[in-house]
């Protein structure tokens, strides 16, 4: 029987994983395609972070706050690591692993239940229900898929095409 609980869960589980895995996820693979390894590590100065850096901090977040905090698996994270690298780690590698890790983000998120997102968890040093997290890891996510293309346009002079083919200025 689905309840009214279980159509919002369900319904906020698709949308978390329409904007990680269904957009967010695509747009920095294509950004990753159209940029060459130079590009992706490329620091502009000390308080820029390059794309891979970006790419592996995404990781990073999404295992702590996900697999960890809402899943219940051991955190491992070390998060200076994630700006420390300096590359070249290989396109294909950073890809690759983004797929696996949106396997198991997927699978995360099949076994969370409406009674889940009101329970308050530890993440991070903070003390978040599982519906913040989930809120957190998705505009976090987009965030910096907003900077890395950001930082893919203005290197290449480009359009991602992200809509391309749709006419955006419909009113309705």
């Amino acid at each position: 029987m689905n309840t009214l609980s279980d159509n919002i869960t369900q319904t906020l589980l698709d949308e978390v994983r329409r904007r990680i895995i269904e957009e967010s996820v695509p747009r920095i693979k294509k950004c990753l395609h159209l940029l060459n390894e130079p590009q992706i590590w490329r620091r502009p100065n000390n308080e820029t972070t390059s794309v891979g850096n970006l790419v592996l901090h995404l990781m990073g977040n999404l295992r702590q706050w996900v697999l960890s905090g809402v899943d219940g698996q051991p955190d491992h994270r070390q998060r200076a690591t994630e700006f420390a690298e300096t590359g070249p780690i290989p396109n294909e590698k950073l890809m690759r692993d983004l797929d696996s890790l949106m396997a198991e983000i997927d699978q995360a998120l099949s076994r969370i239940t409406p009674e889940a997102l009101v329970e308050k968890r530890k993440v991070q040093g903070f003390e978040e229900t599982v519906l913040s997290m989930l809120v957190h890891v998705t505009e976090h996510f987009s965030y910096h898929t907003g900077q890395i293309t950001y930082y893919t346009k203005s290197t290449l002079n480009v359009d991602t095409q992200y809509y391309g083919g749709m006419d955006l200025d419909k009113t309705s």
